[in-house]
């Protein structure tokens, strides 16, 4: 997983999925190539491309997103993305709340180590 993020997000009213995806994407491209660039991070050629309306792309044109129309879909992208870090190829962790980025831990034990996670039956 050192190379894509899955998300589990509500979107309040008066907002589209398509605005608040633009804008994440936007924000975290930013804050990436910020972070590259004021360290002299050699890794930031990497995220070069030749397009006409931008300089370096950090994520996928096309994002996949997927709506979880019920709560046994969610309960299912819920296990799939606690289990994929213990997946092949990535191997990052033996149990799903030993990897570092994953909200296991928060589910298991209560513990919300980012300090923004809620419980999706809240």
């Amino acid at each position: 997983m050192p190379n894509h993020i899955h998300l589990i997000w509500h979107i309040q009213d008066n907002y589209s999925r398509e605005k608040i995806q633009l804008r994440f994407l936007k924000y975290t491209a930013q804050q990436m190539k910020f972070r590259l660039i004021d360290t002299k991070n050699p890794a930031l050629q990497n995220y070069l491309v030749n397009a006409s309306d931008r300089q370096y792309q950090f994520w996928e044109r096309n994002p996949l997103s997927v709506d979880l129309w019920n709560k046994e879909v969610l309960i299912q992208k819920l296990i799939y993305i606690h289990n994929n870090p213990l997946s092949h190829p990535w191997n990052l962790a033996s149990y799903p709340q030993e990897y570092k980025y994953s909200s296991a831990l928060f589910y298991e034990e209560g513990i919300d180590t980012f300090g923004l996670l809620t419980h999706y039956e809240a």
